[in-house]
């Protein structure tokens, strides 16, 4: 199968997909590693709401795609930056999300971000604000009876003075919380407004007060996904949790090796690019299940080129390959993102992302995805 795509001058040049699709093992009872996708929503394409307004949900889509990813056997990380928590997706369609999640699918794994961003910039005055936004999001998924992550704060990130003060407010939320809760290091790469987090610029002061705010509250805390992208700063903090405190790793560039793990232990997985590799994920996750280590390998390694491009750069605009992965694979009809974020990423972004999906075994259909790479080639006027 040929399609003719533009290289970075815009010469169209014929390219032959070269891929066979990943076959999808299904998964087994038992289980090695706990792996969640942090899954996207699917926007309106026919709203006549602006892109800067409240989202527009295509519900049907986007609980679709859930049902997707959970009969594969992945987790679902749900309402989450993936899903453009923060940069589209507000509060109060994030809460209608998780419910509509837990309803559709009231018996899979699924953890729902939980976080401050209900507070308009600048409303927050006193760290009091702050436990009281984190608080309200916390009860209200657990009304629904959804499990928590804890995500950064970008009004704690503003507000707070030293590690001190991040101890106090973990400690005051993790006490609402029900069952133990996953947190969340979310690294300014992926929002340049987390700086500095855990009250330091300094990865080693930051590990400190995060390892100090996991002991404080033991009993309360699940694990960590860290998400850094830097393999060597999840390592030595994963050898410094407590036991019984999973790792979860956010490293969209060297996942393989941290799941797959060496003689001092391994990471479970909490990732956006298991939305776009969903099939190769569980796959390989099956197979390391038999202890099939290279095979695990086999399946997991040619994704990650697909994933250091997606994540690349400014990091933050990753879910748009993630959405465009989405689209080509027929999981939505349209490639429109919330708040127009399709935009975020250039053409030649999207030739690539063609390119190494293909390579990796990703296209599922690929008469449907060099059809629809055609009609997106057409908008740019090719």
């Amino acid at each position: 199968m040929k399609i003719s795509l533009p290289d970075r001058t815009g010469k169209l040049t014929a390219y032959n997909l070269i891929g066979s699709p990943v076959t999808v093992e299904p998964p087994g009872n038992d289980r090695v590693r706990i792996a969640f996708a942090a899954a996207h929503v699917v926007s309106n394409s026919n709203s006549a709401v602006e892109p800067s307004a409240a989202p527009d949900i295509d519900w049907d889509a986007t609980l679709a795609f859930r049902r997707y990813l959970a009969n594969l056997g992945l987790g679902i990380a749900e309402a989450m930056d993936t899903a453009q928590r923060g940069n589209g997706l507000d509060w109060s369609v994030a809460l209608d999300l998780v419910a509509r999640t837990r309803a559709e699918l009231p018996d899979a794994l699924i953890f729902n971000g939980v976080g401050t961003d209900q507070l308009s910039p600048g409303s927050a005055r006193k760290l009091d604000d702050v436990v009281a936004a984190y608080l309200q999001q916390i009860e209200a998924v657990q009304k629904v009876g959804g499990r928590i992550i804890v995500m950064a704060s970008r009004a704690l990130a503003n507000l707070a003075n030293g590690p001190d003060e991040y101890l106090d407010v973990y400690s005051r939320v993790l006490e609402a919380c029900d069952k133990p809760a996953i947190l969340h290091w979310l690294g300014e790469m992926f929002d340049p407004a987390l700086a500095g987090y855990w009250g330091s610029h300094r990865f080693e002061d930051a590990l400190e007060t995060a390892l100090a705010a996991i002991d404080c509250n033991r009993t309360r805390v699940d694990g960590i996904k860290i998400s850094l992208l830097d393999k060597d700063k999840e390592i030595e903090m994963r050898r410094r949790l407590p036991s019984g405190v999973r790792m979860y790793t956010g490293d969209d560039f060297n996942y393989p090796e941290l799941i797959a793990g060496d003689d001092h232990g391994y990471s479970d997985a909490l990732l956006g690019i298991f939305d776009a590799i969903a099939p190769a994920a569980a796959t390989a996750l099956h197979r390391l299940d038999k202890n099939d280590v290279s095979g695990f390998h086999s399946v997991l390694e040619p994704t990650v080129p697909l994933s250091r491009l997606i994540f690349r750069a400014p990091t933050q605009h990753y879910k748009t390959g993630v959405v465009f992965l989405a689209w080509l694979n027929g999981h939505q009809k349209h490639f429109i993102m919330v708040n127009g974020a399709q935009s975020m990423r250039p053409l030649p972004y999207f030739v690539e992302c063609f390119k190494l999906a293909d390579a990796a075994g990703l296209l599922r259909d690929p008469d449907l995805a060099t059809a629809r790479m055609q009609r997106l080639l057409a908008l740019y006027g090719f």
